[in-house]
């Protein structure tokens, strides 16, 4: 897929504003990777006082997904996560303009590659399937070291940002593919690609169904059964966490989800979810508590936020 080009559109009197928070973004992410790490940890603390509704999003999710926590562990992982979030900017911008060098610079161990390579070996494409995670783009971006991937993505309000994460994206990636593009999707997946896909948030979607997540029921998209169905790829669960202090990340790439995709879309679609809870149980802190994932409610339930 070809990188975007720039137009002059985009250097109008209007786009400047934006252009100034790409700039700032791309400072951020020359930075050495410790000082980067450090940032973030300041963004972290940060955080913690400057978005009272999210804070309350969090809470929330938290109490519904850990109700064997006692409110003060409850009340210390919010705390936790919210300071996590503070380093999304951080991992956000390396992910997206950081050098290749500063990439191979930061601290990664990958496991699990061999499920990779038995599928490539087969001829078989494959879903890798991860959840929403503070770090989730510079992840993608360091396996990407590793294996060649693509990934779906929504685009975004501002076209300068949208220019500048695409042609970033591409940098790296084989493609980009739109979340609505089932065709190229699986056209890519049915020639053996590899394709990085979250599945986690509540897209109020009509292809959603109702299956537990944590325990609670959760909308969630049915994608990830018929990207498989259509296209005869593996689905491999991609598990990765931040590690403490300056330590890096560790990644890992589970073994195939076994006969997968069944008939029923729904038992799959509560089969990807228990898979990306298992994630954020390794790495809770990390997980995106901020985002509304119980905004839709089965019919006649209270809504929770």
């Amino acid at each position: 897929m070809p990188r975007p080009h720039l137009t002059r559109r985009l250097l109008t009197p209007r786009h400047w504003p934006a252009w100034l928070g790409v700039a700032f973004i791309w400072l951020i992410a020359h930075l050495p990777f410790r000082l980067l790490m450090r940032l973030g940890r300041l963004a972290g603390r940060l955080a913690l006082h400057l978005n009272p509704e999210r804070r309350r999003i969090a809470a929330t999710n938290i109490a519904l997904c850990f109700p064997e926590l006692d409110r003060a562990a409850q009340q210390a992982l919010v705390r936790a996560n919210l300071c996590d979030v503070g380093m999304m900017l951080a991992e956000f911008a390396l992910g997206w303009m950081g050098s290749d060098r500063a990439i191979a610079r930061v601290p990664v161990t990958v496991e699990g590659l061999e499920h990779l390579e038995a599928a490539r070996r087969a001829g078989r494409g494959v879903l890798l399937v991860g959840g929403h995670f503070s770090h989730l783009e510079l992840c993608a971006r360091l396996v990407s070291q590793r294996i060649r991937i693509a990934g779906m993505y929504r685009r975004m309000d501002s076209d300068v940002f949208e220019f500048t994460v695409l042609r970033s994206r591409l940098h790296y990636a084989d493609a980009m593919f739109e979340k609505d593009d089932i065709r190229g999707t699986v056209k890519y997946l049915k020639a053996g690609g590899t394709l990085w896909y979250a599945p986690d948030q509540d897209m109020r979607s009509k292809d959603n169904v109702f299956v537990p997540f944590f325990g609670v029921p959760a909308a969630t998209i049915t994608a990830t059964h018929h990207l498989a169905r259509l296209s005869g790829a593996l689905v491999i669960p991609f598990f990765h966490r931040r590690l403490p202090g300056d330590a890096g990340y560790a990644m890992r790439l589970g073994a195939p989800l076994e006969d997968f995709p069944s008939k029923d879309a729904a038992f799959d679609t509560a089969r990807v979810n228990a898979q990306i809870e298992q994630m954020a149980r390794e790495a809770p802190e990390q997980y995106l508590w901020v985002h509304k994932r119980f905004k839709t409610r089965p019919p006649g339930e209270p809504k929770i936020y």
